[in-house]
This record gives structure tokens, C-alpha cells and sequence, in this order.
């Protein structure tokens, strides 16, 4: 199975560590686990371990499409990091960035993309969509959709699926095995962007939501929530 993974840049760290390694080797056992059992990997890690460009936007004259591209470097850094750490653990991986950067990564080109994973490479995708306005959620989207991924798996960080309302501000919110991509937006249960999920929907890719640590168990029932497009 082609598999598309959003990993939080969060997940890469630890309280006011950017990057903590016990984090990092469980990502990548995870990967290891994957690719295994023969599935294709691709991977969108968000960079919010090291910038969001709202902390910025507005402030040092700091225009909103600026703090967006400095976000997207934030993304390159994470993804750099990541394929060193997985080349380390021999598990061969390529960077593919929406803003050329020849020097450090390959351009991304959705044909060259499959063929590294036709050929067990997991590749991570980063510098979003190489135009500002747009979270890595959509990104995300956009790339299962051009490579054909049969789904995305959105892992998150300190929490393991969707929820009736926010558990960390709601005792009472209840985990939710399974909803629909338009259900969602209904409801605003932003598990990502509003312009991520109606991407999905408009054409069909599910999702599925889960914990950080539940990777390697996305098509097991009773883990996460599975997003349908209806």
C-alpha cells in the first residue's frame, strides 16, 4: 500500500527541545516497521517545532507571505534532519522540495517521487507547496492525491484521533471511531485545516487520524479515527 504520513514538527521534540532523539527513533522504527511489511512511504512533517509563521506575521514588519516562506524552511530543516537520521538507521530516504534547493534536496516531481518509492525509498516532501497561505495539512493532501497514496495518515502529537470537542479543554469529549470528511467541516472538528479537508473530500482520499506513536497500526480498527470521504 502507497501511504501518505503528516507528522507534526512537534513530534520531533520534547518540551524545549527542538528535536529530541528518543522522538526521532521512534519515528523511524516506525518507518522501518512499514516499509517491512512492503508498504511505499512518503512524508509531510509539519515545522512547528521551529517556527509558525503566525508567531511572526504582522509583527517586525514582517509581511504574512514572508513569515509563510520562513515556515516552509522550517520544513526543510525538519526534513533534513529526519533523512540523516533515517540514513543512519539504513533506511534509504530522499528529500523532495517544493522549493529548489539543489544543494540539499531534490526537486519535487511526482514521477520521480514514485519511482523512489517504487524502489523501497521513503521520501519526505517538504517547503509545503512552495507558495505561502498554505499549512502543511494542505500540502499533505495534495501530495497523497498526486502520488496516489490510498491514504493519508495524519500522526499526531498528544493526541490519538478525533474527538467530539477539544480533550484538553473538555473532560467530557468523547474519541470518535469513525466520521466523515464532510461531518467534520460540519461540525468544525479541525483535526486539519477546513481547505486540507475539502481537498479530501472533493476527491475521495481518506484519512486517518492517530497518535504519534500508532503509526505502524493505522488499519487496525479501534485505533484513531478514520476520516471517509462520505
Amino acid at each position: 500500500m502507497r501511504i501518505l504520513i503528516k507528522c507534526s514538527g512537534g513530534a520531533l521534540g520534547k518540551e524545549d527541545a527542538k528535536y529530541d532523539e528518543a522522538s526521532v527513533e521512534g519515528i523511524a522504527d516506525q518507518i522501518g516497521t512499514l516499509l517491512a511489511a512492503g508498504h511505499q512511504i512518503a512524508l509531510v512533517v509539519g515545522g512547528g517545532n521551529l517556527f509558525r509563521g503566525r508567531d511572526l506575521s504582522g509583527k517586525l514588519h514582517i509581511a504574512r507571505t514572508t513569515a509563510d516562506y520562513i515556515g516552509m524552511l522550517a520544513t526543510v530543516q525538519n526534513a533534513l534532519v529526519l533523512r540523516d537520521y533515517f540514513v543512519s538507521r539504513k533506511i534509504e530516504t530522499r528529500v523532495l522540495s517544493a522549493i529548489a534547493m539543489p544543494q540539499i534536496s531534490e526537486s519535487y516531481i511526482p514521477k520521480r517521487a514514485e519511482r523512489h518509492m517504487e524502489k523501497g525509498r521513503v521520501v519526505i516532501f517538504c517547503a509545503g507547496l512552495g507558495a505561502p497561505f498554505f499549512t502543511t495539512d494542505s500540502s499533505a493532501v495534495q501530495r497523497a492525491l498526486e502520488i496516489g497514496a490510498e491514504v493519508l495518515v495524519m500522526a499526531k502529537d498528544g493526541i490519538d484521533g478525533v474527538y467530539s470537542a477539544d480533550p484538553r479543554k473538555d473532560p467530557s469529549a468523547e474519541k470518535l471511531s469513525t466520521l466523515t470528511l464532510a461531518s467534520a467541516l460540519e461540525r468544525n472538528l479541525m483535526f486539519a485545516d477546513a481547505a486540507a479537508i475539502g481537498l479530501a473530500r472533493e476527491h475521495n482520499l481518506p484519512i486517518k487520524v492517530v497518535g504519534i506513536g500508532d503509526m505502524t497500526r493505522f488499519a487496525d480498527e479501534g485505533v484513531g479515527t478514520l476520516v471517509t470521504p462520505a
